[in-house]
């Protein structure tokens, strides 16, 4: 079975037409989450979600309560899947408005506006007005690429979603390490080479490194996939946990990707029972 094909199996436009008011724009498409009969918008004009979000939705610790925060949020998939394991208040940022209005229009389809709020902003400002340490959790898929490395692509969407062009990972982290109370947890997908900029900068922002999950394409391969989890003024002690296989020998999913895809709660996150040690 094909996953990420299966995600992106788009439903016919008049089915969003119907549904509350709520319209499609020119472009745009109603996909299945395959998970709680969630569905989401989705444009091939803009960056849409892939394996790296779902898979951080899955990885982070979250609490069953309180107040969580996704940074970088696109099309709002992460808050999404958040909403699937916890009953938290979760606000999610994201600073292109094309994208923020897809994830705002969404959330409404699956009435979830009374647990998820989009807000469109800059998140190297957003933590001077929502305050200092003011979330038990945050996520973050953030922009991979330095700036000023590789071909950047022509569409503005791709480019940012890509490459740090509105922020780099010192902002970033800088926003995570605001927003999250001491003892809170920030978890991130990244790519594997930047590791080292990784916990250097975290550390600097006082933020712990507690796991790490390296997700590799086949056994025999390296990394192409990072998930970290840090706790804000935690104590040095740091878990490497077994690595995530995408791929069997026979080019089909593992038993533990399609789990997390298609299990009912798909979490395989240890410490969201809040016994991590801090």
């Amino acid at each position: 079975m094909d996953v990420e094909k299966g995600l992106s199996n788009g439903i016919q436009e008049q089915v969003m037409a119907n549904a509350d008011g709520i319209e499609l724009l020119p472009g745009e498409r109603l996909d299945d989450l395959m998970t709680k009969e969630l569905q989401i918008i989705q444009s091939r004009d803009v960056f849409s979600f892939s394996m790296d979000a779902v898979l951080l939705a899955r990885f982070a610790s979250v609490p069953p309560r309180g107040r969580v925060i996704d940074l970088c949020t696109g099309n709002g998939v992460i808050p999404m899947l958040l909403s699937t394991r916890t009953q938290a208040a979760i606000d999610a940022v994201e600073i292109q408005p094309r994208l923020a209005g897809m994830a705002q229009r969404s959330v409404k389809f699956n009435k979830l506006d009374n647990q998820i709020q989009i807000i469109e902003a800059d998140l190297r400002q957003y933590w001077k007005t929502a305050g200092n340490g003011v979330y038990d959790a945050v996520t973050v898929n953030p922009p991979y690429m330095p700036a000023q490395t590789g071909d950047k692509n022509d569409n503005e969407h791709y480019a940012i979603a890509r490459h740090e062009v509105h922020c780099t990972l010192d902002n970033v982290v800088e926003a995570c390490a605001r927003l999250v109370r001491t003892g809170g947890k920030v978890s991130m997908v990244h790519r594997p080479n930047r590791l080292i900029d990784i916990l250097e900068t975290f550390r600097r922002w006082k933020l712990e490194p507690k796991r790490i999950r390296f997700v590799h394409p086949h056994a025999d391969a390296e990394a192409n996939m990072l998930l970290i989890e840090a706790i804000r003024d935690g104590k040095p002690s740091v878990k490497l946990l077994p690595p995530l296989i995408v791929y069997t020998k026979e080019r089909q999913y593992t038993e533990e990707l399609v789990r997390l895809y298609y299990g009912s709660n798909g979490s395989w996150a240890a410490g969201a029972d809040g016994k991590e040690n801090e």
